[in-house]
């Protein structure tokens, strides 16, 4: 896990992005590489629409200009290696474009202070289309500690493709726990996920709730608060978008966690 890509672009959220990213490369050694993303405008239709949008785009394309310039200036200053591109479109599909060789992607879960972009949206879809870890960041952010890790453990294929991926990320925590909230309907044991772990020189500890009539995401957030965890490992999306769209877990994480999230379907 060495290459790490970074949504650059001037929102509320940025500066926690920032901050986790260059945390995260250092802790990793790796590279960074920031995408500055001018959105495209969302303009309703009408005889002067095209003038109107071009006018929305250039204003964004001179902001991020701006906005390049300071961020530039100050990766100059970091230890880190880093690269830019600069790019125009959809947010979510310029960061998929530029992700076929990254390793980990950063985001934000969504923005609490602002409506626009939307980043609960934008993490979605990329965490779906992606086939890939994303780091989803709440906006507070000043400083992304690795030190306790908390895997929300379901049995399923997403959660056991969240672990494996964050295998870079475990290693360098102090301590792991793997927190499930059991419900009948999983596949594979937390135990079994601990001794693949163990096999990677990570000696998690492994915590059950025999509560499956709560919301998972509730626990999880007492539990990370009981255990002063520093992050969240969790598969996504685990039965299908279309059904969490109405009150899934990682719909409810993505909106409420205080944490970060590391994500992957």
């Amino acid at each position: 896990m060495k290459n790490i890509l970074l949504l650059v672009h001037d929102d509320e959220g940025q500066e926690a992005r920032v901050q986790a990213a260059l945390d995260l490369t250092r802790a990793l050694d790796g590279h960074l590489t920031c995408i500055d993303v001018a959105a495209m405008p969302a303009l309703i239709g009408d005889y002067y629409s095209g003038a109107g949008e071009a006018m929305l785009m250039a204003d964004e394309r001179e902001r991020e200009g701006r906005n390049k310039a300071q961020l530039e200036a100050r990766l100059a200053r970091e230890d880190v290696a880093w690269t830019w591109v600069d790019t125009a479109g959809v947010i979510a599909d310029s960061v998929l474009e530029a992700a076929t060789l990254a390793d980990l992607i950063v985001l934000n879960r969504k923005l609490d202070e602002f409506p626009l972009p939307d980043m609960l949206d934008i993490a979605s879809r990329i965490v779906m289309k992606a086939h890939k870890p994303i780091v989803a960041v709440p906006d507070t952010l000043r400083r992304f500690d690795l030190r306790r890790a908390v895997i929300a453990w379901d049995g399923s294929k997403s959660a056991a493709a969240a672990m494996r991926a964050s295998v870079p990320l475990l290693a360098l925590a102090n301590d792991v726990e793997i927190f499930m909230v059991r419900d009948g309907a999983e596949k594979v044991e937390p135990s079994e996920a601990a001794e693949y772990l163990s096999r990677h020189d990570i000696h998690a500890t492994v915590r059950i709730i025999e509560d499956g009539l709560h919301p998972a995401d509730r626990l999880i957030a007492e539990e990370c608060a009981r255990w002063h965890a520093d992050f969240v490992v969790m598969g996504a999306y685990g039965h299908g978008r279309l059904m969490e769209a109405f009150g899934g877990v990682t719909k409810r994480m993505l909106s409420k966690s205080k944490l970060p999230l590391v994500l992957a379907h």
